[in-house]
C-alpha cells in the first residue's frame, strides 16, 4: 500500500506559552485545534509563534493525538 504525502495546512496560532514551550493552532479548514511543540516551528532564531500569526504546517499524529508538524511562519 502507498503513503500519500502529507498534505500542507494552513492556519493561525490561537494560543501560545512560550514557558512550557508548546501552543495551538486552529486550521482553516476547520476542526479541532491542534496541538504544537516548538521544536516543529521551522524559524530562524527563537522559536516562538505570536497569537494571532499565521502558519502553514503538515499534521501528524503525536502521543496524544494529532499535532502538527514543520510548521512555517506564513
Amino acid at each position: 500500500m502507498r503513503r500519500s504525502e502529507p498534505k500542507a495546512v494552513q492556519g493561525t496560532v490561537k494560543e501560545s506559552n512560550p514557558e512550557k514551550g508548546f501552543g495551538f493552532i486552529t486550521p482553516d479548514n476547520g476542526g479541532a485545534d491542534i496541538f504544537v511543540h516548538y521544536s516543529e516551528i521551522q524559524a530562524e532564531g527563537y522559536r516562538t509563534p505570536e497569537e494571532n500569526q499565521r502558519v502553514e504546517f503538515e499534521v501528524g499524529q503525536g502521543q496524544k493525538g494529532p499535532q502538527a508538524q514543520t510548521v512555517r511562519p506564513l
